[in-house]
């Protein structure tokens, strides 16, 4: 019997996303500065107010408020009737020294010796059902939002948007797990004050269904393509009037859409947040490297479907295990244990290997922080930064390293495909 699993995503104007941004803004700013910094930032957002806190050991000396700020105003957030806006909100920082306590398992005279950040495990998943071997349901989700954003900057033709929105999609699936149809999509958008709401709904909803969807189902190919029917049900603003919003509407905190961060409630997540930390975090670097591990064995033809696992104890130098479930779609004539033991032997888990295999200590987390950390496209690229106290620097760098097929032969060859 088919059956339904639906993920959801949040725009970078939500006010978690803009808090998440705020503080992988922080970040880089200080790898940028210092490729050793230790960071940890957290970020409250809410009406005229963010809060920034957290720990910080940097050679790097940064004006914190005009970064928070300028991250504001690039979401959208420029207009004073928004209750919230770059320009006029009050910025507090509480941002201190990281304690010593952590950070001597860290630091070691040996960059080899590097402990891991924190204790917890770590989940990386992938399934062939994409091209880019995320769930579906939430490649839609994320999609449908990143357009509405596009069509947000454009003032073209929806001259209404604001910043904060959220959408869903609930997907049909066969008794083999295949999509089989788009039962269902939830779009919230923040909007405009209109004279009338009957007639505010029936535009907005328009305008969804007939200039959103188009261009989202554009971006798929024709297989995925084929899943847009027309027997969708729609649930647009389904509360009614969304005028009041992002911070002013809801107070946001770094680290509360984890899901939406990862797999959309696939596969697993350990309960650790990426944004706010520094690569020696494990929760942040192993879960790309995870990532990494578990997209290049799907695509190798390992397995359809992989879970990979990896868990750490702080200040200690190798995980103590590596987990793999294939959810019983392997195709090698090994176990999972097996196919656990050969991973362990490819990857090279230790924190500072996955810094440096996966280029972790450059300024690249800005763009993690909205529309997911997984299933991007990787890209070199120049950035620049500039600080009143230390000055323009440019940097080359390579992002979503981690979404790399560069394991693919590898993998293959250890497996003998």
């Amino acid at each position: 019997m088919s059956y339904l699993f639906t993920s959801e995503s949040v725009s970078e104007g939500h006010p978690d996303k803009i808090a998440d941004q705020i503080s992988d803004a922080l970040i880089d700013h200080f790898l940028a500065y210092d490729a050793d910094s230790k960071v940890a930032c957290e970020t409250l957002v809410t009406t005229g107010q963010v809060v920034l806190a957290g720990e910080v050991k940097s050679k790097a000396y940064l004006d914190v408020q005009k970064i928070a700020r300028d991250t504001i105003n690039k979401i959208g957030y420029t207009k004073g009737e928004y209750q919230f806006d770059g320009n006029s909100c009050g910025v507090l920082s509480a941002i201190h020294e990281q304690s010593q306590d952590i950070n001597q398992g860290v630091d070691r005279a040996s960059k080899e010796e590097q402990g891991a950040g924190d204790q917890g495990m770590m989940f990386g998943y992938a399934t062939n059902e994409t091209e880019n071997y995320m769930p579906l349901a939430l490649e839609i989700s994320h999609r449908l939002l990143k357009e509405l954003a596009a069509l947000r900057r454009e003032l073209k033709d929806i001259t209404y948007l604001r910043p904060d929105a959220k959408a869903q999609v609930t997907l049909q699936y066969s008794d083999d797990n295949k999509p089989e149809r788009i039962d269902a999509i939830v779009v919230s958008t923040q909007h405009d004050d209109f004279d009338e709401d009957e007639a505010m709904l029936a535009k907005i909803k328009e305008d969804i269904i007939t200039i959103l969807l188009p261009r989202v189902k554009a971006t798929f190919n024709a297989e995925v393509q084929a899943l847009f029917g027309d027997d969708i049900k729609f649930h647009i603003n389904p509360t009614g009037k969304f005028v009041i919003g992002g911070p002013h509407g809801d107070a946001g905190l770094t680290g509360r859409k984890i899901i939406v961060d990862t797999y959309g409630g696939k596969g697993a997540h350990g309960g650790g947040a990426f944004s706010g930390k520094d690569p020696s975090k494990v929760d942040r670097s192993a879960a790309y490297a995870t990532r990494h591990i578990a997209k290049n064995l799907v695509a190798a033809g390992v397995a359809d479907e992989i879970l990979v696992q990896v868990s750490y104890a702080i200040g200690v130098v190798e995980p103590m295990g590596v987990f793999v479930n294939t959810y019983g779609t392997s195709k090698v004539d090994l176990t999972d244990g097996q196919i656990a033991e050969i991973v362990t032997a490819i990857f090279d888990m230790r924190p500072i290997a996955i810094e440096r295999r996966l280029k972790l200590r450059n300024p690249i987390y800005t763009e993690t922080a909205a529309y997911g950390h997984m299933g991007r496209t990787p890209e070199v690229k120049k950035v620049t930064f500039n600080s009143q106290y230390e000055g323009v620097k440019e940097i080359e760098v390579e992002t979503f390293t981690w979404e790399k097929l560069d394991y693919v032969n590898k993998v293959k060859e250890a497996f003998n495909i």
